[in-house]
């Protein structure tokens, strides 16, 4: 099993990225095996928040040269998650027909994404 600290590496920081935040979309370097079900779960476990929807990219190394020497950057794997911005209590039917809430408490926001409001 993974732990969520080793499938989210760290936060993507970009102009897009930043401008994407205010939406409830947020962009993460990801471990290059990790599944959307994974990264959801991690995001959900690391941040508190409640995750719709993730969507990911993999980009390949490119060539780079240092004077003779060639060889190629790292490959890696980007997912952008979009957080529920307006979480609604979940109501579900109990025995004896009577309706229920869940209190969950989940965060509109990421404020440890990496920079500041």
């Amino acid at each position: 099993m993974k732990l969520p600290q080793d499938i989210i590496i760290r936060p993507v920081i970009t102009e897009r990225s930043t401008m994407d935040a205010a939406e409830g979309k947020y962009t993460f370097a990801v471990a290059p095996t990790a599944t959307k079900t994974e990264i959801r779960h991690a995001a959900e476990k690391l941040f508190s928040v409640k995750v719709l929807k993730v969507n990911t990219v993999n980009y390949g190394g490119k060539k780079k040269r240092m004077g003779v020497h060639q060889g190629l950057t790292s490959s890696w794997k980007k997912a952008v998650v979009t957080i529920d911005t307006d979480p609604q209590a979940e109501s579900f039917m109990v025995e004896g027909g009577k309706k229920s809430q869940s209190s969950r408490k989940f965060k509109t926001e990421i404020e440890e994404f990496g920079f500041g409001q």
